[in-house]
């Protein structure tokens, strides 16, 4: 078996049959999804904005899935909570649907669909062999998160607070989750090399 560098893990593993690879992209959206959604459960309180490992598995499907299924998966979770499933982190204690959307996650949720976007082309161009290249795009990924999260907490809170309460307390946890995903993905595109020799 080859393996297409051009190509996510997810397009390499399934099924080249049309009805076959496009099952295999609904199922892998759905299972995205409640991946997700056990992410954003595995939460730490902290105030306005609670810490939870839902950064990781954002990164860590967009590198798997690439672009397109990595946001197709995204738009499917921003849609079940829209709908008022408790998808999202702190729901439904406060809050489900649209009003949850609105209040002090909303920034970041909208940033995690553009990181979804950002470390996905890059798993597509195959950044995620190369671990500089990929820190980089997984970084950029980051700084969209918490630049739109800030922003639209500064508009409900004020900027000082914003930043004390959405930023700085994730920065080094946040990190440590962009390393992970930076030296598990390439290591697992060599595993999958070997593999397949």
């Amino acid at each position: 078996m080859t393996f297409a560098t051009n190509r996510s893990i997810a397009d390499n593993l399934i099924s080249e049959r049309p009805a076959a690879r496009y099952a295999s992209y609904v199922v892998l959206a759905v299972l995205g999804t409640l991946i997700l959604t056990l992410s954003a459960k595995t939460r730490v309180v902290f105030g306005p904005v609670d810490m939870s490992l839902e950064t990781l598995a954002v990164y860590a499907l967009a590198a798997a899935f690439g672009a397109r299924l990595g946001l197709a998966t995204l738009l499917l979770y921003m849609a079940e909570g829209a709908a008022g499933l408790p998808v999202f982190q702190a729901t439904p204690e406060k809050g489900i649907g649209l009003v949850y959307m609105m209040g002090p996650t909303g920034g970041y949720l909208a940033g995690f669909v553009l990181a979804a976007i950002v470390v996905g082309w890059a798993a597509d161009r195959g950044w995620d062999r190369q671990i500089v290249k990929f820190a980089g795009a997984v970084i950029l990924g980051e700084a969209l998160v918490l630049g739109l999260g800030y922003g639209w907490l500064s508009a409900l809170i004020g900027t000082h607070e914003a930043w004390q309460y959405g930023v700085v307390p994730f920065l080094v946890p946040d990190l440590i989750k962009v390393a992970l995903v930076v030296l598990a993905v390439p290591s697992i595109w060599s595993l999958i090399s070997r593999i397949a020799r």
